[in-house]
């Protein structure tokens, strides 16, 4: 009897320690949740307020005298069309080049009959402490004459090792040796088995990856910045970067009724584009949510 008292207690104090650690851990993830959501409402609330609101400061989490015409106005300036279709290109084709040439690397780093493979790691792995600068990348980019052109913003960076360990772990811990040696014996070359079995079984890996690469190229404009001069190749990113600098448009980008239009709106016009730059990565994440739980615990084992 007073054994099965002493359990019971045991049991008791134990839940007890489980409820307060899980309070604690949803008070801070609701702390955390608030401290994120309020300033994109508060974006959101004034890209659709008043100018004379937003001026003001009167524009908290809701929008103060709701109105559509910043979002008209916005849509009225061509850079922002030129700016939506560059990166459309950018991270389309960033992506599909960024995730090929990381599945090439990894799947060899991940290979262990590949002799050199230890030797590779670690000189791959210097990349991630040590680069060649600014200056010295931009003379390469200038010598291969990729200066103001599409491959200036797609190459430079194009491949990130971070991402080539998790794709490398992954494949070591999902996909075992035997499978290749049976492919082997069945006579399956090195190519045949990469395209017919560690692609397929590698789509969860490579869907986080690709969402990886995606979010970098949708938000990079250092790269536009410094090899890009001709405004028609400018992304998205770097036309945002312009106008919240100059708190203005360039009067030679809109005709004059659009610029009567934006006089006194440029504060506004900064969240509604912040809005408009950001809404189609929020609209494609929750696809591919699902993966990313599995690639970051992949990703954490044997990094």
């Amino acid at each position: 009897m007073q054994r099965a008292k002493t359990i019971k207690k045991k049991h008791s104090r134990e839940g007890l320690g489980d409820r307060v650690f899980n309070a604690v851990a949803i008070t801070i993830v609701l702390i955390l949740t608030v401290i994120v959501i309020l300033p994109l409402m508060n974006v959101v609330a004034a890209s659709f307020s008043s100018s004379d609101a937003v001026n003001a400061g009167k524009v908290l989490l809701l929008p103060i005298e709701f109105t559509l015409d910043n979002y008209r106005t916005v849509l009225k300036y061509n850079s922002v069309w030129i700016g939506y279709r560059n990166t459309i290109f950018y991270t389309a084709a960033g992506t599909v080049i960024s995730v090929l040439l990381s599945l090439f690397c990894a799947y060899p780093l991940a290979t262990k009959r590949f002799s050199g493979r230890k030797f590779f790691n670690k000189l791959f792995l210097l990349t991630m402490i040590f680069n060649g600068g600014m200056i010295p990348t931009y003379i390469v980019v200038r010598d291969l004459k990729l200066l103001n052109s599409v491959w200036s913003v797609l190459l430079p960076t194009a491949i990130s090792f971070y991402n080539v360990i998790i794709m490398r772990n992954y494949i070591e811990t999902t996909i075992p040796d035997e499978l290749e040696e049976s492919a082997r014996v069945d006579g399956c070359s090195p190519a045949r088995y990469f395209v017919s079995f560690v692609v397929p079984l590698a789509k969860p890996i490579i869907a986080v990856i690709a969402m990886y690469y995606a979010v970098a190229q949708w938000n990079d404009y250092f790269n536009a910045f410094l090899y890009l001069t001709n405004k028609n190749l400018y992304p998205l990113q770097l036309f945002l970067r312009e106008i919240l600098i100059s708190s203005k448009f360039s009067a030679s980008d809109l005709d004059p009724d659009a610029i009567k239009a934006i006089q006194g709106l440029a504060d506004t016009l900064k969240y509604v584009i912040i809005v408009v730059s950001t809404l189609p990565l929020m609209c494609i994440y929750p696809f591919v949510q699902k993966y990313f739980v599995k690639g970051v615990m992949i990703g954490s084992v044997k990094g």
